[in-house]
């Protein structure tokens, strides 16, 4: 074990049962389950569980994945990191100032999964241009040589039942970080789901 004093950059910041609990890494994962491969990241099916996936217009490239669940969204995107240093603290800030920036209001607080931000956004809510206010929750955990980011929205940012469906399925994710080099905060790449009969 090397002394965490010498480790250069951010700790690393994830629920002490990680590795048993999730998010998965790769070799953590049980291989005999009936996982939805989307390339960096795997999703167990659920009932009740609808997959989208969130593509840039000018590039085709997938940046996101969106997952309706139990009366709320969570979108994941899994991210390279370093080996030894996490990147939840650094994007915990960034996601503060830009909250801010847009008059949105945000706060920290310690959540199942470690510490969190539950954010009220401004947006535009009417045809006519009134603005209102949308809850979310960014969730975040540093893994081995990966960071698995979550948005989180609808009744999960305040029903205690929904939360903890939510949470479930965030746990529930694999991160497939691939063995090729990437640089830190790099989006591991998605890929669309084999349908049934071509794989």
């Amino acid at each position: 074990m090397t002394d965490p004093s010498s480790v250069e950059g951010p700790r690393k910041v994830a629920p002490d049962d990680r590795a048993s609990t999730g998010p998965f890494d790769e070799s953590e994962a049980n291989p005999v389950r009936p996982y939805i491969d989307l390339g960096g990241i795997k999703i167990l099916p659920r009932e009740g569980l609808n997959l989208r996936l969130e593509v840039e217009e000018q590039t085709k490239r997938i940046v996101a994945v969106g997952l309706d669940y139990a009366g709320s969204t969570l979108q994941v995107q899994p991210f390279a990191a370093p080996r030894s240093a996490g990147l939840w603290e650094e994007t915990r800030e960034q996601i503060r100032q830009q909250i801010r920036q847009q008059g949105g209001r945000v706060e920290e607080r310690e959540g199942p999964l470690g510490p969190e931000l539950l954010a009220e956004v401004p947006v535009i809510a009417g045809a006519d241009g009134t603005a209102g206010k949308r809850l979310a929750r960014f969730v975040g955990v540093d893994g081995p040589r990966w960071f698995l980011r979550g948005v989180i929205g609808g009744a999960a940012t305040a029903d205690v039942e929904a939360a903890a469906a939510v949470e479930d399925l965030f746990r529930s994710i694999v991160v497939v970080r691939g063995g090729s080099p990437m640089p830190p905060r790099d989006l591991i790449p998605l890929k669309m789901p084999a349908t049934p009969g071509s794989a």
